[in-house]
């Protein structure tokens, strides 16, 4: 079968109206004012607080500066419980603070922290849990949140694939002490770069506000040593208009990933997550899983034979963080303590979704999977 004409990368940002952005970016020129919570700032958070059904929630220049200053606005330290499945910038938030990541496997099924295996991990150093909504698949929030009651340790969550996302009705956001969003340019949900941090109380989101612009309280007080982690007029103007398209990205999304389930559920070797029930999904990701006994290939050599067909997968997520020289020499970061990450980390590929994909793009990516298979 002959390649795709030109590349399918595994995402595409999706951009709001050009005219209606200028007709924004005037008003931006006109006030003179680009940063420092000026009237976008301020109608973004708003907005955006009501659209996610939030209490609070606080805009960031990007998620990693959120994810670095929500540890600082709970004072976390010692150590902190996380995922080795995910990207390194939620295990560099702990580095930048100071703090000894501590990885735990996890669950074979949602890819998630595995909860069962949390509680041996806890010491006395331990002051938090940082699990992450992989794929936007909701973390065992429950069973995680029973863990940090019972042992007064905070409970952050890395949301960063979880915008829109709802669980029984309810914003997955309004988990935890904190979640932390990321609007990257790869995101279901984007404002260029940015980020937020969601919270549940007024006092909260103050001290978040002070810490995310160097401390100040006013213009002669400071009463933190913050960071410059402010999010611009320009991002914030941008982020108004991705609200009006979002739903709509969604749908066709949620088309593609039903579109794969259907083409890929006869090709063995081949698993993928299906819907969870209560669940509302924002299909930011469509990750396969690849059995080499099964399908006949590696996940590395079907990933490569996939870009000599222009077909850009992603294996997110591979090398595990844990496998990077900044962590590998922790004592949980031993192979042999993640060995559901470690197999999961060898078998996924991410295929490309994202509303603009056609259909005729999803099956000849399909063929060319079924085509380098030596089982089908």
């Amino acid at each position: 079968m002959k390649r795709l004409n030109k590349i399918v990368n595994v995402t595409q940002p999706s951009l709001p109206d050009l005219d209606e952005f200028i007709i924004y970016l005037r008003e931006i020129w006109n006030s003179k004012q680009l940063t420092n919570n000026g009237s976008f700032h301020q109608e973004f958070e708003k907005q955006l607080a009501d659209f996610l059904g939030v209490k609070y929630i606080s805009l960031f220049a990007n998620g990693t500066l959120a994810l670095i200053s929500a540890l600082q606005v709970l004072r976390i330290s010692g150590e902190v419980i996380t995922t080795p499945y995910s990207f390194v910038a939620t295990t560099h938030s702990l580095w930048w603070n100071g703090i000894k990541p501590v990885f735990v496997d996890i669950d074979p099924e949602s890819k998630n922290l595995d909860p069962l295996k949390i509680e041996a991990a806890i010491t006395p150093r331990t002051t938090a849990i940082l699990p992450v909504h992989v794929y936007g698949n909701p973390c065992a929030v429950d069973e995680i949140q029973k863990i940090g009651d019972i042992y007064g340790i905070k409970v952050i969550y890395d949301a960063a694939h979880a915008f829109g996302v709802t669980l029984n009705g309810d914003s997955l956001l309004n988990f935890g002490d904190l979640s932390i969003l990321s609007f990257h340019a790869t995101k279901t949900f984007n404002t260029i770069e940015g980020g937020a941090i969601v919270c549940h109380d007024e006092n909260t989101k103050k001290r978040i506000d002070f810490l995310k612009n160097f401390g100040f309280a006013d213009e002669v007080t400071v009463v933190a040593p913050g960071i410059n982690a402010k999010m611009n007029e320009i991002q914030a103007a941008y982020g108004l208009l991705q609200m009006n398209s979002f739903r709509n990205q969604v749908i066709k999304r949620k088309e593609i990933a039903n579109i794969y389930r259907s083409l890929l559920q006869d090709v063995k070797g081949i698993s993928y997550h299906e819907d969870i029930k209560n669940v509302k999904h924002n299909y930011s990701y469509f990750p396969i899983f690849i059995d080499e006994d099964e399908f006949g290939i590696s996940r590395d050599e079907l990933y490569f034979k996939l870009r000599e067909k222009n077909i850009y997968g992603r294996r997110y997520f591979y090398p595990l963080i844990s496998e990077f020289p900044a962590y590998r020499g922790l004592a949980s970061a031993d192979s042999e303590k993640l060995p559901i990450a470690e197999r999961v980390a060898k078998q996924v590929i991410c295929l490309p979704i994202y509303p603009e994909l056609t259909l005729q793009t999803v099956e000849t990516i399909v063929n060319h999977l079924k085509g380098l298979s030596l089982s089908f």
